[in-house]
């Protein structure tokens, strides 16, 4: 599993001009069963994204089609972590914890 922190790099009226844009690839990115949260941080200086386990280079990609990656007004972390618990509702997609 992954936490992706973005953290935003423009101004916040550049930032919510590509906000419908970027929605709209979140709400994609659940649909193809890829992330299990998403939202904004509490001092709205970014986001955290709480995505399934994956190949790596496939999150990178994915990430790389976010628009706001795309128009450069976010940088992101990735941090990988082996969940050796997780709650009921996740347990199916936790193969380290079904085990």
């Amino acid at each position: 599993m992954y936490v992706v922190l973005l953290s935003y790099t423009a101004p916040q009226n550049e930032i919510d001009y590509v906000l419908p844009d970027h929605s709209d690839w979140i709400t994609r990115q659940y649909e193809h069963g890829l992330l299990l949260a998403s939202g904004r941080r509490p001092d709205h200086d970014g986001e955290v994204l709480i995505v399934k386990p994956m190949p790596v280079g496939r999150l990178e990609a994915t990430l790389a089609t976010n628009p706001l990656v795309l128009n450069k007004y976010v940088t992101h972390e990735v941090i990988e972590f082996s969940a050796t618990r997780t709650c009921p509702e996740l347990r199916e997609v936790n193969e380290a914890a079904a085990r």
